[in-house]
């Protein structure tokens, strides 16, 4: 179809046929053709209008089409408000619906129309964007491409819900899940990944990234367009519109996954609120969208930044109120944005300079008595997992600061490594791992009295708590679990002052005066290598000679187990 037979066709002329020279100037046409498609009654009629809209692109003359780009400056302002009115229209054509209220979603039904639509919308705005490629004309493209990008990354759809970046928080992308939303198609997805390439060429700009920061290297034309997406995204994620949009959030999240610093910090005021709404929702995955947008913010912008206006204090209370949730994925994601903002806010105990004036209690220990205390009653395996991933970093931090919490830790330490969680028993070696650091860090606050109890209760605990059918082939627990256990009987004999021996050498146990004794138990190999019999034994001598004068004879019998055998002899050694 010849340009003028579209021009008529569009009602824009009563001339029977319009040579090129008599055409209209392009900031009459785009009025027009944004009018009518606003005003289209039928989908139809609406893909018509779109397959005309491609055919002007295609068919027409650059120079027409941009013919006041070049000229004043009043005029390429117009021009750019044309094309951006035009690309809000098509846009608008394929349009997400609402949602009524607050709480209820869309059935899938409500979507069946959108993906055709949204492949004659991309196949619009593609063409648009070729031309502008071939024009090079800067100014428009600056122009349409916020509006194009997120109704692009609308429908091939970025989800963040899961992975934290705990090894690699350099690459943000890495940790980003593409899901399949009730909206898209694969044809629709296809298209919208084919439209944000299609930006991306237009604009010379080599990624996601670097479209929304510009060049980071501070060159002078090079800016992002992260504010103009803010601009489009700005009425969709308002306190009151942002659940009525099922994809706003998701567009937001990814958006502010892409930008690091030090583009992010003079985005604060815009990017901050959005991120609160979803962290405060009932909604878990919504919850969890939020936290990853805090967490990406604490990581990307400057501590000062965060201090200023009180912003790390308003973050701390968000964050900390959900430590009381029963949600094993938001604890996770809680407790690791938690430690990285602390940094922020205080600093650690374990950096601080020896003094003679005490260290005060600080949010490190708000954070840790809170996380123990849920640790003490939690009865969830998947939660009861978290918790203990948690607290080594945390101990870590601390230092010799984790002696003020020293009671509660050694009850979590002993229930949680009382508790069996075949096959992988992956939270007793998180405990484990939690006790090692904890000798290491507080074992000048131990005293011997107390460490005698510690001395035979972790025995007990790592050496013998490891059930039957856990053990390898040849009759001994696991490596991994053995080899744990070994480090743990090391360091509590180092911060016992060699009362009592790690295994693998020769255990001594002394008395009160420190007259050293014979051994009252040699092993003969690894800890994996020895049956949990002869451990319990080891452990019931072990007790026996730490209470002399207690009447455990009494309690043991022939015909007692070792495992009876070496509980009833802890209870009396601990007594």
């Amino acid at each position: 179809m010849e340009l003028s037979s579209l021009l008529q066709e569009l009602h824009l002329s009563s001339t029977e046929k319009l040579l090129p020279s008599s055409l209209p100037p392009i900031t009459e046409l785009l009025p027009q053709l944004q009018k009518n498609l606003i005003g289209a009654s039928s989908d139809s009629e609406t893909s018509s209008l779109i397959g005309q809209v491609v055919q002007l692109f295609q068919t027409a003359d650059p120079d027409w089409l941009f013919s006041s780009a070049s000229a004043n400056e009043e005029g390429g302002v117009e021009l750019q408000l044309a094309y951006r009115s035009l690309t809000d229209a098509l846009v608008g054509c394929a349009a997400l619906p609402l949602c009524e209220d607050d709480v209820s979603s869309l059935p899938a039904a409500a979507y069946q129309s959108v993906p055709n639509q949204v492949v004659t919308v991309c196949s619009a705005l593609v063409a648009l964007l070729r031309t502008l490629e071939n024009r090079k004309c800067t100014g428009v493209l600056q122009t349409v491409a916020p509006s194009v990008c997120v109704f692009a990354v609308t429908h091939f759809q970025v989800s963040v819900v899961g992975k934290h970046q705990d090894k690699s928080r350099a690459d943000v992308n890495a940790s980003l899940w593409f899901q399949d939303q009730v909206w898209t198609t694969s044809s629709s997805r296809a298209a919208a990944q084919s439209l944000q390439e299609a930006l991306l060429r237009a604009g010379s700009w080599t990624d996601s990234a670097h479209f929304l920061m510009g060049d980071r290297r501070g060159q002078e034309g090079e800016e992002g367009i992260l504010g103009g997406v803010l601009d489009v995204l700005q009425p969709q994620i308002s306190k009151e519109s942002w659940q009525h949009c099922e994809a706003a959030k998701f567009v937001f999240v990814w958006t502010l996954l892409q930008v690091t610093r030090p583009s992010l910090s003079p985005h604060l005021p815009r990017i901050l609120p959005p991120s609160l709404l979803l962290t405060d929702h009932y909604r878990p995955e919504n919850c969890m969208l939020g936290v990853r947008c805090l967490h990406h913010i604490i990581i990307n912008t400057a501590a000062a930044d965060l201090r200023q206006f009180n912003r790390a204090e308003v973050l701390y209370q968000a964050l900390f109120k959900h430590l009381y949730t029963t949600e094993a994925a938001v604890i996770q994601l809680v407790l690791s944005c938690l430690l990285d903002l602390l940094l922020v806010l205080e600093t650690p105990p374990s950096s601080l300079a020896p003094s003679s004036a005490r260290r005060k209690p600080c949010r490190h220990d708000d954070v840790l008595r809170l996380v123990l205390t849920n640790m003490e009653a939690e009865h969830k395996v998947a939660l009861r997992y978290v918790y203990a991933s948690a607290l080594p970093p945390f101990i870590d931090r601390m230092g010799v600061t984790v002696c003020r919490h020293l009671r509660r830790l050694e009850r979590v330490v002993l229930g949680y490594l009382e508790i069996r969680e075949p096959p992988e028993e992956k939270t007793r070696l998180k405990i484990l791992e939690v006790l090692q650091k904890t000798i290491r860090a507080a074992w000048p606050r131990s005293d011997t009295h107390r460490q005698r109890k510690r001395n035979a209760q972790t025995c007990f605990l790592c050496f013998g708590a490891f059930p039957h059918h856990h053990r390898c082939n040849h009759g001994g627990l696991r490596p991994q679990d053995g080899a744990a256990g070994q480090h743990v009987a090391s360091l509590l004999a180092s911060a016992a002052g060699g009362r009592v021996g790690g295994l693998g050498a020769q255990s001594r146990c002394q008395t009160e005066g420190d007259e050293p004794r014979q051994p009252v138990y040699q092993t003969a190999g690894p800890l994996h290598t020895r049956t949990s019999t002869g451990v319990f034994t080891h452990l019931t001598l072990s007790c026996r000679t730490l209470t002399r004068h207690s009447p455990v004879s009494l309690f043991l019998s022939p015909s007692s187990s070792s495992l009876t055998a070496a509980v009833v002899a802890l209870r009396c050694c601990v007594a």
